[in-house]
């Protein structure tokens, strides 16, 4: 009456021994490798594209300050050349 119980614990040593690139078929794997550097390029030129963008704009900025602008930007105070 008594019913002999499977170890179980085989089954899931092979299992966890299994990563999800072993599950996935290589072509797969290889594929998703390519998307990610692609993404990742895609990031990176982004950022420097803005911080280019954001270095010409300062430099138009500071290019049309007016005389005054760039007077009160001045660290020079006449007291010294007195």
């Amino acid at each position: 009456m008594a019913k002999k119980k499977q170890k179980p614990s085989a089954k899931k040593q092979k299992d966890e021994k299994l990563s999800l690139g072993d599950l996935l078929n290589e072509d797969i794997v290889s594929k998703l490798k390519n998307t990610q550097q692609q993404l990742k390029e895609e990031a990176q030129k982004k950022q420097e594209e803005e911080q280019e963008r954001q270095k010409e704009e300062r430099r138009l900025r500071e290019k049309n300050k007016s005389f005054e602008e760039l007077l009160n930007d001045s660290s020079l105070k006449w007291s010294d050349f007195k």
